[in-house]
This record gives structure tokens, C-alpha cells and sequence, in this order.
């Protein structure tokens, strides 16, 4: 059965043609997601805790996956409730699934440690940001091998769906931290829109990022739900979270009662090691919270992914927030946490610094410290900036495991073999 909410419009490919199969094109978007490389690499990055410290805590890819089914999820609560989404006329949730499972792709080693300091590093060049580096992995170098780097030819509404922000880095009056697109993206952005363009009241402020189709919104708040609650779970079983620390957090907040309502079942949750099952149960609550409102825009007429909006009930928005603060100032403001951020640091900037010397500034002594595919990658570029990008995408592309074995490899006289090397 054909699905009317989508047209001719919304399945174009970026990049060329496809060839169809038995298939729809987004199912196609989203096997070429699972089999990627790029993919199977989340499985040893980190999300909250160091990947490969503990077998049970959430990388990645088990957090991808979990956005995914809360995304299916969303997808399938809001055509039960009627109105104008039917059978043959829904938000796909294939689409929807593909957008969840990218939208980690381009994040670095080290989770946000490493996503800051790499922008620290990239920002003379361009900057980085984790949603600009997946947009530039399914478009341009998600397939790599000895000879040939090219993207996954998406369609035009995948494209969209992982764009969260789309405001280039050039655009911005002063040189942002994070939330931008790098500036040859303009291509990509034009795309999406193509043929229309963007109106320039959006410009100005954050308007332009906060405008985003319908599978985008569920994708944002798909993610929104699974880390604002799965990071307490997570920290509560590393010990990050007790209650001796969250009530000594909440003495220094301005609890009003629903958040002290909060709270009270987190404890009660803790005290009766219930809490995975409590807030599994507030995921299904985040699910519901969901309805879609019509709207008007300079795309709602030409395609239903913008005529449509996704409204999440306030009360469950306000819960996410207090619990994605509660981890951030309790668990990422931890010494433990500031201790990654530190490594972090010291390992992608000796990285860089070695890469910089070697295939860029290139003294009397070079030495290809770098795979040879990378290296000819690096050198193909002809200006500092597009070098820059390069060595950028090799670091980003490293599990957290990877690039702590490359930096021993270079820089522990005791570690190494031949083998190593290769």
C-alpha cells in the first residue's frame, strides 16, 4: 500500500540516482545506515561512560537503538489517535527509524569531551559539530576504501530528518560552540529546500535551526526522552547517582512541587531497586505525550513532512529537563567525567599536533604516521582548511578504544609491535 504522506519530492536521492529493489527508498536509507561501518563504530564510543569500562552500561549504538524504537514508537502512538494520519497516509516509521539510528553517526571518541575539544581544534578551520560531521558522513565519506570515498546517496527527506540545525557556521555573527552546519554544507541544505529558499525572516537568532520537518522533531525528542532518563538509570548503577548526592544537588535548586513529586518516585525507584522498571515506564509516558498540529510554512506546501508539527505535551518536556539537569551537574560535572574531558584533550591534541606536522606544515622530516588511505586523503587537499577537515574526519571517525591505542602506538616507547603498525 502506497503511503500518501509522502511524494516524488521526499524520496529524491542526494548524489544520484538509486537503483529500486523490493524495497521502499526508506527502508534502503536505513539498511545502508545498519551496514555501515560508521555504524558498527558506535558499538565503542562513549555515551555517558568511558565505552569498554563496563559491559552493561549504554555506548552509542545501544542508545541509537533505543532512540530508534522510541521513534517507531512515536510513530505508530500517533496513528492510533486518528485525525488525519490513516493507513495509507502516516508518518513512516522506517524513515523515522533510519533517522533515529544516524543520528549519533558523526559524534567523536569520547562523547562530548571529544566533540568539544575537536571543535576547539577545528574552529580557525571551520569548527565541528556532531550533527555537521553526520551530514557529512551520508553525503560525502560514510563508504571509504583504497581508491574511492563517496556518500550513501539519501533521500531528501533522511537528509532532512537528521538535520537538527541548519544554520551555517558562517552565519552566525560571532563564531558558535555547537548547533551549525559547516559552511560547504550550504550544498546539502540547498537540497533539502531546493527549489525553494529559505525565507529571511528565519534567519535571524535561532529561528532557522529551531525549523524542522516532522521526523526530525520526533527523532529530537525520541533522543531527548531516551538520554534525559537512560542517564540516570545509567548513573544511579555506577554510583554517580545516590540519593545522599541528588539531595544535596536539590537543596541548591529551586524544587517547586512537581519537580519534588519527581523526585520522591526517583527515590522510591532507588530504595526499591525498581528503577529501570519505573523509568521504562516513564518512557511510555514520553511516547504519549505526543499529537500533531498543522501548520503553515514556505515548505507546507510542498511537502506534508513540514504541513505537519509534532506537539509534546509540557509537563513531560519539563520532566526531561529536569532530569537531563540533574545529569549533567551531578554526573558530567563530576571529577570522574572531568577526568575524560582531560584525557580528551591531551589525546586529540597530541594527535593533531603530530598529523599537523607531518601532512600539513611538513618539515624537513615527514613521517606517514597515518594509514596510507588517509594520507592521500590529507594531501589531495589544497588548501590548510580542507587538510584541517581531513585530519578532523579521521579523529572524529575513531572509536574511543582505536584512539587511545593510536596514541599509545605513537607515544608509549613500551607499547607497539610491527603488528601494530599495520
Amino acid at each position: 500500500m502506497q503511503n500518501r504522506f509522502y511524494t516524488e519530492y521526499d524520496v529524491e536521492t542526494y548524489g544520484g540516482g538509486r537503483k529500486p529493489d523490493y524495497r521502499s527508498p526508506f527502508q534502503i536509507d536505513r539498511d545502508r545506515i545498519i551496514h555501515a561501518h560508521a555504524f558498527r563504530k558506535l558499538q565503542s564510543k562513549t555515551q555517558v561512560f568511558l565505552s569498554g569500562e563496563y559491559d552493561f552500561y549504554r555506548t552509542r549504538l545501544t542508545h541509537s537503538m533505543e532512540v530508534a524504537q522510541i521513534g517507531r514508537s512515536i510513530c505508530h502512538y500517533l496513528q492510533t489517535r486518528g485525525g488525519v494520519l490513516k493507513e495509507d497516509f502516516t508518518i513512516d516509521s522506517d524513515l523515522v527509524e533510519a533517522i533515529c539510528l544516524s543520528h549519533d553517526l558523526g559524534h567523536p571518541p569520547f562523547g562530548h569531551s571529544g566533540e568539544r575539544t575537536l571543535q576547539e581544534l577545528m574552529r580557525p578551520w571551520g569548527g565541528f559539530e556532531g550533527n555537521a560531521q553526520t551530514l557529512r558522513l551520508l553525503t560525502g565519506t560514510i563508504y571509504q576504501n583504497e581508491t574511492s570515498v563517496r556518500g550513501m546517496q539519501p533521500t531528501r527527506a533522511l537528509l532532512d530528518g537528521v538535520l537538527k540545525y541548519k544554520k551555517l557556521y558562517r552565519e552566525f555573527p560571532q563564531q558558535p560552540s555547537n548547533h551549525f552546519l559547516y559552511d560547504p554544507q550550504a550544498a546539502e541544505r540547498d537540497f533539502v529546500f531546493s527549489p525553494a529558499r529559505i525565507p529571511r525572516e528565519l534567519h535571524p537568532g535561532e529561528k532557522l535551526n529551531a525549523f524542522k520537518s516532522v521526523e526530525c522533531q520526533v527523532m529530537d525528542w525520541a533522543d531527548d526522552a531516551a538520554y534525559s532518563l537512560n542517564d540516570i538509570v545509567d548513573g544511579v548503577k555506577a554510583g554517580f547517582l545516590t540519593r545522599e548526592k541528588v539531595e544535596t544537588w536539590a537543596a541548591g535548586e529551586p524544587i517547586d512541587a512537581a519537580q519534588q513529586v519527581l523526585l520522591d518516585v526517583l527515590f522510591d525507584a532507588i530504595r526499591g531497586d525498581r528503577l529501570e522498571g519505573v523509568f521504562s515506564q516513564k518512557i511510555g509516558r514520553f511516547i504519549a505525550a505526543c499529537r500533531l498540529r498543522e501548520r503553515k510554512n514556505f515548505m507546507s506546501a510542498r511537502t506534508n513532512r513540514y504541513r505537519f508539527e509534532l506537539v509534546v505535551d509540557p509537563e513531560a518536556e519539563r520532566e526531561a529537563l529536569f532530569f537531563k539537569k540533574m545529569a549533567n551537574d551531578i554526573i558530567f560535572e563530576s571529577p570522574q567525567l572531568q577526568q575524560i574531558e582531560h584525557k580528551a584533550r591531551r589525546v586529540l591534541f597530541d594527535l593533531w599536533d603530530s598529523c599537523w606536522r607531518n601532512y600539513v606544515e611538513k618539515g624537513p622530516r615527514v613521517i606517514n604516521i597515518l594509514p596510507a588511505r588517509v594520507g592521500k586523503l590529507i594531501n589531495a587537499e589544497k588548501t590548510p582548511a580542507g587538510k584541517a577537515r581531513q585530519i578532523c574526519d579521521f579523529l572524529a571517525g575513531l572509536t574511543d578504544g582505536m584512539i587511545v591505542h593510536t596514541y599509545r602506538r605513537l607515544f608509549d616507547p613500551e607499547f607497539g609491535s610491527l603488528r601494530d603498525l599495520s
